[in-house]
């Protein structure tokens, strides 16, 4: 795992594609305990920075930064992919599309989206559903009696407590 890049060079990368970058994120902390691990990744090439959200091996979600936009990548794997069938009215026609079209390897089917604002996002949440069930208790009024300095904050309100 590589040193975490600072966020002012991902928004920067991201452009507008941020806002979706941090609703999705901060979906994810509030309702699932999950280790993030940072991969760097190499600019000049397709393997970009990625975001992994994971939890005793396996991972919930991917999140890979290029220029201007993010993808979100998801494995199902068998059990995974009968729940998203047996739910698929849920799901928008976009998403659909992506579904269907998605490679099945070993592993399981492997999922993409690109993303450059949140219309995406509600068939992102209830497919990471799919995938796992949110973990995380419900949180109290003070997001401070959690124990967890980020529930809810943007990365930027979390460096300016950290590093005032």
């Amino acid at each position: 795992m590589d040193k975490t890049k600072p966020y002012s060079e991902v928004k920067a990368m991201l452009g507008s594609a941020h806002k979706p970058w941090e609703k999705l994120t901060e979906y994810i902390r509030v309702h699932y305990i999950m280790d993030e691990v940072w991969d760097e990744g190499n600019p000049t090439h397709k393997h970009h920075s990625n975001l992994r959200f994971r939890r005793g091996g396996k991972t919930l979600v991917t999140l890979c930064i290029r220029q201007g936009y993010f993808i979100v990548a998801v494995v199902l794997g068998k059990d995974e992919r009968e729940k998203f069938e047996q739910q698929r009215e849920a799901f928008s026609e976009a998403a659909l599309q992506e579904y269907d079209a998605a490679e099945t390897y070993h592993d399981g089917k492997w999922i993409g989206f690109n993303i450059q604002d949140d219309s995406m996002l509600g068939d992102i949440i209830k497919m990471l559903h799919v995938k796992r069930k949110p973990n995380r208790k419900t949180l109290p009024e003070n997001h401070e009696a959690c124990g967890r300095l980020d529930i809810g904050l943007s990365h930027d309100q979390i460096t300016a407590q950290i590093m005032p």
